[in-house]
């Protein structure tokens, strides 16, 4: 497993693309969009479910919290059944939203990968992108990451994701600490 976290817009998917193209074996991608683009329009915008102010603050509920667990769950059950998954994901809740993944992912060997980018970069490609709320980048650029712990961290503002994703890539043939426990 390699697990992506960053901001809204920071590159994630475009290094999950990249890494499927410089790996040598096939790997999936899957994100906190496939997960909330699965969920049904009314726990999007609702209390119990996500939320996303007109400032771009993102907000989650107890019905969202439990479809989560469920689905961090099944991605464990499908890497446990053998395949290589990539996972794009945004840790709102910084370490709490890690310490959900260790738990469901025990032994698994996983690749933990902060991927910075710059706020005021992450905007701009927020208002090109035209499908995200304006502001949700700069509030998680540096949010998401306070007080997770990575094996690795990559800096998308300067770097190309393909350089990000061959990076990682590398990091993958080299040994990493004991399956499940982040290192610094």
């Amino acid at each position: 497993m390699i697990i992506l976290n960053g901001g809204s817009s920071s590159g994630k998917s475009d290094i999950a693309r990249c890494l499927q193209a410089v790996l040598p074996q096939p790997w999936l991608t899957l994100g906190t969009d496939t997960l909330v683009d699965a969920m049904p329009a009314s726990l999007q915008a609702s209390d119990g479910g996500i939320e996303f102010a007109p400032d771009g603050e993102v907000s989650v509920g107890p019905e969202f919290r439990a479809l989560e667990a469920a689905w961090i769950d099944g991605v464990a059950a499908m890497a446990r059944a053998g395949a290589r998954i990539v996972v794009d994901e945004v840790f709102l809740g910084g370490p709490l939203s890690q310490q959900r993944w260790q738990r469901a992912l025990g032994s698994l060997p996983v690749l933990w990968v902060g991927v910075r980018c710059d706020a005021e970069v992450a905007a701009g490609r927020e208002i090109a992108r035209g499908d995200r709320i304006r502001g949700m980048a700069a509030a998680q650029a540096d949010l998401v990451h306070r007080g997770v712990v990575y094996d690795m961290e990559v800096d998308t503002t300067r770097t190309e994701s393909l350089d990000c994703a061959r990076a990682i890539a590398a990091r993958l043939d080299a040994p990493t600490p004991a399956a499940g426990a982040p290192s610094a």
